[in-house]
């Protein structure tokens, strides 16, 4: 193992063990989904990775590609949701801020309206590689190694329940900003993710 693997595990057990405490207001579901996606992309590339010994059904090169690319969507997933844990963070910070003038509720206003843009926007980056770890995992569904069926099973559960946990994220958010522009964007990306669903 790497030392810039061993610090982002660091960083991702934190972002885990947040998660998994229920008495940590600071997380949640946006979390939790990148996480999910995270969990299901290590489990395709540990099935891609078992199915190089015998070919069923993809070329040993194609799975190779796929386990490749599923690591890399665990890491970025796990990137994501420390992210999302910063993504909440602003929104909180922004709602505390100061508003005793019209200048400082001004500018309060337009924090809180960036906070819930970033807030959108960091889960729908991660409903997008959630949802190709779902495609990688339907890619693998019965062109792998047959003795990793269930871990396969648990993949294509884990990835779906990312991608929705994520749409639901994006979702709660539209509707606190109000910059027509950047919203009718966040709504047509949420609705071009959650088309396959």
């Amino acid at each position: 193992m790497t030392v810039s693997s061993e610090r982002n595990g660091l960083m991702d057990n934190k972002a885990f063990n947040k998660v998994l405490d229920s008495e940590d207001f600071t997380t949640g579901g946006g979390s939790a989904a990148a996480l999910a996606g995270a969990m299901a992309s290590a489990l395709v590339a540990m099935v891609a990775k078992l199915s190089l010994k015998k070919e069923y059904g993809l070329p040993f090169e194609k799975q190779e590609k796929v386990a490749a690319e599923a690591e890399n969507l665990k890491d970025l997933l796990l990137k994501g949701a420390a992210e999302d844990i910063e993504a909440f963070a602003l929104v909180k910070e922004a709602y505390g801020l100061p508003k005793n003038s019209d200048a400082e509720k001004a500018k309060r206003a337009e924090m809180i309206e960036k906070a819930f843009v970033t807030a959108a926007r960091v889960p729908a980056e991660n409903a997008d590689k959630c949802r190709r770890a779902l495609d990688l995992a339907k890619m693998l569904d019965g062109s792998s190694n047959p003795a990793a069926a269930s871990d396969l099973k648990v993949a294509l559960g884990l990835a779906e329940t990312g991608l929705k946990g994520c749409l639901a994220n994006i979702e709660i958010n539209l509707s606190s900003i109000k910059d027509r522009a950047v919203l009718q964007q966040l709504e047509d990306l949420f609705k071009e993710l959650k088309k396959d669903l």
